[in-house]
């Protein structure tokens, strides 16, 4: 398996030629058409002044063009820094500023969005920011074009874009990807093209994606699991791509069938939308073979019904977080649900996992601990943030993930709490200093703390503890929220209070606050 993204973008074209590589609408790109667009998206990246190292963003939907800007962009040696669809203007503005990204690929129009006016209207400083690309959708005054920019190759030899891809090494970065902490400030993540393709390598050779799958990817592109596991996964193993921009369960029901789906992952609140679907058994849905799910509890009956129901041979669950490539453990095909349903796997192959105590020794099968991992998986670091990777990573390589977990004596691991106080709203992670943080900006708010409540639904929402200013209504607060931050992150209640619970120190007591939101849930 070759150790970069381009170099793999070229084997995938040779090993596989012809067969199709990407399907989207009315676009089909073969392995060797999809190499040729990305060669050309390399040679109009190097042409408009992007250099070994650059970072460049891209903030758009599933879609063919997402892929060919991704490779392009790598092959020209510089790193992905994925968006959000979800976001909102500010929190866009505050990564690529954190990111340095020197130049955008978005679109104009997805549900009815502008990016770059939603962009422009945060008045943001973005020095570092030359180019605008706007795959889809008109232009705006700034901005170029995805054909126009194209257009931009032939000023750059396709000797001198071999040259620039094959330049690219194994410790290079080939991407940033935003996650939050603790603090409410994005932290950008730091990974290099060798460790990301031999932690998928082995994600998709122990889920047992194959050449000739047809893999509908739900899971959006700008995340670990709609890259790195979703569309370089397929790239890897000769599977053709089928991005779907906005999950409805009604139209990716309609689409199995029709695409002869095979492959199709997703958290757990995917799979229960299909069950609970009235027109499941009225949609034919024996192409589908694999599929691997996660980022939340999963009730066993949810396993036995995937197969028994929706007819897949093989469910895998994992467990994964970005600072360790998106990817820490695995169950495996031959499992039971019992296992599948209960743990998160074992360690993937040639890493480690421990669980360990308050002092950092490793704890004995059925001690609870916080979950540690060492290997070729985890992050170089946080970009621009040494002390925060110090504090992340310690001087033995074990990376710190927060969660606290269970390993059984086959070294199947199970997460039972979070260190951290993120909460998962169905399949993303949600800061609640973040969340704070914004809502603190509104003028009616004094005081607030956001907590995680259980969702039959999602699994998870945000319950939002609020001392108030004023005559703040409910629906005025969240229609401000929804203005402001992606719609996962919006809390799904308010609890007005005279002031929040503290302790002694003057710390919130947010274990009370989570008991009061599960209570009333």
């Amino acid at each position: 398996m070759p150790e970069t993204i381009p170099r793999l973008m070229r084997a995938a074209a040779q090993r596989f030629g012809d067969a199709p590589a990407i399907e989207d609408a009315d676009v089909t790109l073969s392995f060797t058409g999809l190499a040729a667009a990305a060669d050309a998206a390399a040679r109009a990246f190097i042409s408009s002044g992007i250099t070994p190292g650059d970072r460049v963003a891209i903030w758009a939907p599933n879609m063919w063009e997402w892929v060919v800007a991704a490779l392009g962009l790598q092959s020209a040696g510089a790193a992905l820094v994925p968006l959000n669809t979800r976001y909102k203007g500010r929190e866009a503005a505050h990564i690529l500023q954190r990111s340095g990204a020197v130049a955008l690929v978005t679109v104009n129009g997805f549900l009815g969005h502008d990016y770059v006016s939603m962009l422009r209207a945060t008045g943001e400083a973005l020095p570092a920011l030359r180019d605008i690309v706007v795959l889809r959708g008109e232009a705006p005054r700034g901005a170029v074009g995805w054909y126009p920019f194209l257009a931009r190759a032939a000023e750059v030899t396709r000797a001198d874009s071999a040259t620039r891809a094959l330049a690219v090494g194994p410790d290079d970065l080939s991407d940033v990807l935003f996650t939050s902490g603790t603090t409410g400030h994005p932290k950008g993540v730091m990974c290099g093209h060798g460790q990301t393709m031999r932690a998928f390598r082995a994600w998709s050779e122990v889920v047992g994606l194959r050449a000739g799958d047809r893999y509908l990817i739900v899971n959006p592109f700008f995340h670990a699991f709609g890259y790195k596991a979703g569309w370089l996964a397929a790239l890897m193993m000769g599977a053709t791509v089928l991005p779907h921009p906005v999950f409805d369960a009604a139209s990716v029901l309609a689409r199995i069938p029709r695409d002869r789906v095979t492959m199709l992952p997703g958290p757990p609140a995917l799979f229960q939308a299909f069950l609970a679907h009235p027109e499941l058994d009225a949609h034919d849905l024996s192409s589908l073979r694999l599929a691997v799910t996660g980022a939340a509890v999963i009730p066993v009956q949810l396993i036995v019904d995937m197969r028994a129901r929706l007819g897949f041979d093989t469910v895998i669950t994992g467990y994964g977080l970005t600072e360790a490539s998106g990817v820490v453990s695995m169950c495996r095909h031959d499992d039971d649900p019992e296992t599948i349903a209960r743990s998160c796997g074992r360690a993937l192959p040639e890493t480690e996992v421990r669980v360990v105590g308050a002092g950092g020794g490793a704890l004995p099968p059925g001690a609870p601990g916080e979950v540690v991992v060492r290997g070729y998986n985890v992050m170089q670091g946080y970009l621009g943030d040494p002390e925060a990777t110090t504090e992340a990573i310690d001087a033995e390589g074990w990376l710190h993930t927060g969660d606290i977990g269970v390993l059984d004596a086959r070294g199947y691991l199970r997460i039972t709490d979070r260190k951290k106080d993120l909460f998962i709203v169905g399949g993303f992670n949600a800061y609640p200093a973040e969340i704070e943080a914004t809502m603190l900006r509104h003028p009616g708010v004094v005081e607030v703390a956001v907590v995680g409540a259980p969702d039959e639904r999602l699994g998870e929402v945000g319950v939002a503890f609020v001392v108030r200013r004023g005559e703040l209504s409910r629906d005025a607060l969240l229609g401000w929220c929804r203005e402001e931050m992606a719609n996962f992150k919006v809390p799904r209640r308010v609890v007005w209070l005279d002031a929040l619970p503290r302790n002694a120190l003057g710390k919130v007591t947010k274990f009370r606050l989570r008991e009061a939101a599960e209570a009333s849930s």
